[in-house]
């Protein structure tokens, strides 16, 4: 893959979209590196002794900044405050989210929120969370973009099978919530082939009814390969945006 510019990368948190709030964000991923150097270490021949290690606990950390708004839930000001020292579920997208786009996904405890600058600054806002599940790596499944009217199925995806030390992780964001009493139960199912003739349900959602986030995992190994999102719409003219991403880790 060549060098790639940073241009329009997605950020999802709870039920808000920040992208077009949002001009820098960084996620890391690290593990902790644990001495195990010891008296044996000591090379009989020279005297030297050369440190060794083994690896501790993962940790995640994302840290976003851009611009300040407020006014509804979608805006950075309000979903800060409300996810301020609670958890939330995070997922980036490198480059769009288009269906198959490259993405990170987390649940993570916002730590800190800070905003406002001098006189004649854009306003800023800056934010980091710490993560409290595994950073998966994995794939956009459903675009945010695409307003969801009636009962459907999404692109069938192919990631892999899964083993038996790992999981199926699914992260949702509910950006948009249209209609009268409007209801939307999403699903994530299975199958051996694209073409979904004896899908399994693996992860189900808490239905919605207001903009959310929720990360979900499914434990235990299983050999389908093919993936796709589904999702039931009740209530009077609803319409709903949401963003899905999958991931094996």
């Amino acid at each position: 893959m060549s060098a790639t510019i940073l241009r329009n990368v997605r950020l999802f948190t709870g039920g808000a979209d920040l992208t077009g709030q949002s001009n820098k964000l960084e996620v890391k991923c690290e593990r902790e590196d644990k001495d195990t150097t010891n008296f044996g270490a000591v090379d009989p021949a020279t005297g030297n002794v050369w440190s060794s290690c083994i690896g501790g606990l993962f940790k995640t950390s994302l840290s976003g900044a851009g611009q300040w708004e407020a006014g509804d839930s979608g805006k950075v000001d309000d979903n800060a405050w409300a996810e301020l020292g609670g958890g939330s579920v995070w997922t980036v997208g490198l480059q769009g989210a288009a269906v198959g786009g490259r993405a990170w996904f987390t649940s993570a405890m916002r730590s800190n929120y800070t905003l406002l600058g001098g006189v004649g600054d854009v306003a800023p806002w800056q934010s980091d969370a710490l993560g409290s599940w595994p950073l998966v790596r994995g794939k956009l499944a459903h675009p945010p973009g695409t307003a969801r009217t009636a009962d459907g199925s999404g692109t069938a995806l192919q990631l892999a099978a899964v083993q038996a030390n790992q999981a199926l992780y699914a992260s949702l964001h509910v950006l948009s919530v249209s209609g009268t009493t409007p209801q939307i139960a999403v699903t994530v199912e299975s199958d051996s082939s694209n073409a979904f003739a004896s899908p399994e349900t693996r992860i189900a959602f808490t239905t919605a009814n207001a903009r959310t986030g929720e990360v979900l995992r499914d434990e235990g190994a299983h050999a389908d390969t093919w993936y796709r999102v589904v999702w039931d719409v009740s209530g009077t003219t609803p319409s709903f945006l949401f963003v899905v991403a999958l991931g094996i880790v």
